[in-house]
């Protein structure tokens, strides 16, 4: 959504009860709320932020402008949880209300230390003629939520960087402190930069140097860079913004991508050994994904559903974005897997064997087995004409594709309708779609693939059919 910049940046204070109360009544009048997915009450959400674990709870931010969909004056909210799935928003918020942050608290990340919870963020400021100076500074949240924000700025924009240098990530790497920035270099070419704590002090911050990850900066802008460890090995999660497509075949506006390396030289500073690019999620919508090592070594990850510079249905009831399902990584065969954390299961309240159904809630979990050698296609969402979200699983040649040209309103259709993937041909596969309302997940042989998609239906949209070949398996009922 275009508003103009006086309303995006119009200081908090100034907007009236009045005002708030006529965008919560707007957002009200929705269709499409998620009922097991973390969306904003009113306004935008975006990036996922301060991933973390602190105070015996799961720790999550996300970044938001409370008064319409539109990117505008950013706050973090909080939100906490015990089990990864059911999340509870506290009334804690990082304010846009310090001089370093003074035009938004964007992205960064979260540690605990002693203690209190250890913020670290890119502070957005911008000067009389809107020229911006990106400030990578910090916080201390302590375990009543009280946020002290520290008054010096602990890393400032290099010098090869342009004003493109933001989203901090903090991590333990063998007893040390590192941190790594998303950043674009005068030639308009994306990379990553290094950092260390001196003497674990995480109030002072040396670079080590520009990380070489075996970038070819194609990429105009490295966005929300987080490297996690799994089963031994560094993956680097990153969100290469205008990435050549001769490099990676993508369809969104911008790519989700990963790569897996076999070790981490902190001196060089170089991660070694990597596979080639690869993407994260091959759905609709999934960007900024965030990923954290738990103090029990398990990297679990969470991702904004949602692209920038994409207007939805849902901004013209004054929201848009959501949280996708907190996933666990897990590497196998060289491949990173990605499936939602097991208490995602307490969700399920009764069972039936798989049938088609002229009406659901559209909030459900499908556990489906597909043949080798066979051709399915179904549709969910499906209204009386079969018209919905289309999805075929070809395991004969090994080969996905979702349609959603027939679901509900359309919107970014510049950028396609139709997402598709391979599997190994000739093999059995297994498919766990979750769906919420105006939100699809699906999770191929337990998290191999991943679609993450948004789908806008229209009212008569609540069925399943199967248009063409056999599936079996199981429908679940979900509440939240």
């Amino acid at each position: 959504m275009n508003l103009p910049t006086e309303v995006r940046y119009r200081p908090y204070a100034d907007w009236t009860d009045e005002e708030k109360t006529k965008i919560k009544e707007n957002v009200a009048k929705s269709p499409w709320r998620a009922s097991y997915h973390i969306e904003p009450e009113t306004g935008l959400l975006n990036d996922p932020n301060g991933f973390s674990y602190f105070n015996g709870k799961f720790q999550l931010f996300y970044q938001s402008w409370p008064f319409g969909a539109a990117h505008g004056l950013k706050q973090w909210v909080h939100t906490e949880t015990e089990d990864l799935v059911h999340f509870t928003e506290t009334g804690v918020k990082l304010l846009p209300d310090h001089e370093n942050d003074s035009h938004g608290a964007y992205s960064g990340s979260a540690y605990q230390i002693g203690d209190k919870l250890f913020i670290f963020y890119t502070g957005n400021v911008r000067d009389e003629n809107w020229i911006r100076d990106p400030r990578q500074i910090g916080a201390w949240m302590d375990k009543d939520g009280k946020i002290e924000k520290f008054d010096k700025v602990l890393i400032k924009q290099p010098a090869d960087a342009t004003g493109h240098f933001r989203d901090p990530q903090i991590f333990d790497y063998k007893g040390q402190f590192y941190a790594i920035v998303g950043a674009q270099n005068h030639d308009k070419q994306g990379y990553i930069k290094l950092y260390k704590a001196v003497d674990n002090d995480v109030e002072n911050w040396v670079e080590v140097g520009d990380l070489d990850f075996g970038g070819t900066g194609s990429e105009y802008m490295i966005e929300c860079p987080n490297l996690v460890i799994v089963d031994d090995k560094p993956v680097l999660l990153y969100s290469p913004q205008g990435l050549d497509k001769a490099e990676l075949d993508y369809d969104n506006i911008y790519p989700n991508t990963y790569k897996i390396f076999q070790d981490f030289d902190t001196e060089k500073p170089a991660l070694v050994d990597g596979t080639p690019i690869i993407n994260l999620d091959y759905g609709f919508e999934a960007y900024a994904t965030q990923g954290f090592n738990t103090p029990d070594g398990r990297a679990l990850i969470v991702s904004w559903i949602g692209l920038p510079d994409v207007d939805y249905p849902t901004d013209k009831y004054d929201y848009q974005g959501a949280m996708s399902l907190v996933k666990e990584l897990s590497i196998k065969d060289g491949k990173l897997y990605q499936y939602p954390v097991e208490a995602i299961t307490s969700l399920r309240v009764s069972q039936e064997d798989f049938s088609e159904k002229v009406s659901t809630t559209n909030t459900y979990e499908l556990e489906l087995n597909f043949e080798a050698n066979t051709q399915t296609e179904l549709v969910l969402f499906a209204d009386q004409e079969g018209n919905g979200l289309s999805l075929t699983v070809d395991t004969e040649n090994g080969k996905v594709i979702l349609d959603r040209s027939k679901a509900g309103e359309q919107y970014a259709t510049d950028f396609g309708t139709s997402r598709e993937c391979a599997l190994d041909a000739g093999q059995a596969a297994t498919a766990n779609i979750f769906v919420d309302n105006s939100i699809v997940e699906i999770f191929f042989n337990k998290g191999e693939k991943v679609f993450t998609s948004r789908v806008f239906p229209s009212t008569e949209q609540t069925g399943i059919k199967v248009t063409s070949g056999n599936v079996s398996g199981h429908y679940f009922n979900l509440k939240y």
